[in-house]
């Protein structure tokens, strides 16, 4: 039997999440800060409410636990919350935004943190949260190119004791980790590997050599799925939710045992951000 097949007979598990998400009722394109924002194209913030309203009641659905921060007016790219925050065993560390249309956001960040109980750390360093930090299994992937840098690597691993492995992004339309790298099983059992998604091309060849070492039974996914954010999804460790436009990786997921579910974000992949990006994972307090 293959890997691929031995791979396909396991029985996945879907582990109840906490997440946090924000009502995209300011979303808009007004500057440009990544390839996919083109302000001279009209967007609809009706639809993106919408199509948000949909991936939040299907956490819900799922059994998920969804907690809310308020949308600050003058900040349309709120909605991706992943970008607000790296969360571990309690902790909270902050972003600092390299850019400063995006700068406000961190210090409403921090203030909701706080108020919920979690050990608030503010970075010196550039890092955006989530968006460019993985947590699979024990170990932090943490991605550099475009967003977060290098000595944000350092940082994190002091921040969570954890080892860090740095990868470097060099396609600017994947200018976060979260846009070409999928976490499949955010719980591992002991004595198990997680396993990942992600998009070859994203990187520089020492980056993939790292990546095939540490994930040799990954999943692969084409450019043409990349290109659709079908990388930027949830899961649970069964439920993987994905873009609709993602059809290969939906097959893929199948093969192996999970249960793509699709939702269409496409009004808010006008900024640049996808399923993944509206989800920030909390972990730890209450």
């Amino acid at each position: 039997m293959s890997t691929t097949e031995a791979a396909a007979t396991t029985t996945r598990t879907a582990h109840r999440r906490r997440y946090l998400m924000c009502r995209p009722e300011h979303f808009t394109v007004n500057y440009s800060i990544n390839p996919w924002m083109e302000p001279a194209k009209p967007t609809d913030t009706a639809k993106a409410v919408a199509q948000w309203q949909k991936l939040y009641d299907l956490y819900l659905e799922l059994g998920h636990e969804v907690e809310l921060i308020e949308p600050l007016a003058g900040y349309p790219d709120m909605v991706y919350t992943a970008n607000g925050g790296f969360l571990i065993d309690g902790r909270a560390y902050v972003p600092k935004f390299r850019f400063e249309e995006r700068a406000g956001e961190a210090p409403a960040f921090a203030d909701w943190f706080r108020a919920h109980g979690y050990d608030t750390v503010i970075p010196e360093e550039v890092n955006e949260g989530e968006g460019d930090f993985l947590l699979v299994g024990d170990v932090i992937l943490a991605g550099t190119g475009f967003r977060s840098t290098g000595d944000s690597h350092r940082e994190v691993g002091e921040v969570f004791g954890r080892e860090v492995v740095s990868l470097n992004l060099v396609d600017p339309r994947f200018y976060h980790l979260d846009t070409a790298i999928a976490v499949l099983d955010p719980v591992v059992a002991e004595g198990q590997s997680a396993n990942i998604a992600y998009l070859s091309g994203a990187f520089d060849d020492a980056s993939r050599a790292v990546l095939e070492e540490r994930f040799p039974d990954a999943i692969l996914v084409s450019d043409e799925d990349g290109s659709v954010f079908g990388l930027n999804s949830a899961s649970d460790g069964y439920n993987v939710i994905i873009s609709p436009r993602a059809k290969g990786f939906e097959v893929q997921l199948r093969e192996r045992g999970y249960n793509p579910i699709l939702i269409d974000l496409s009004e808010l992949l006008l900024g640049g951000g996808g399923i993944k990006c509206c989800t920030l994972e909390l972990r730890g307090a209450k």
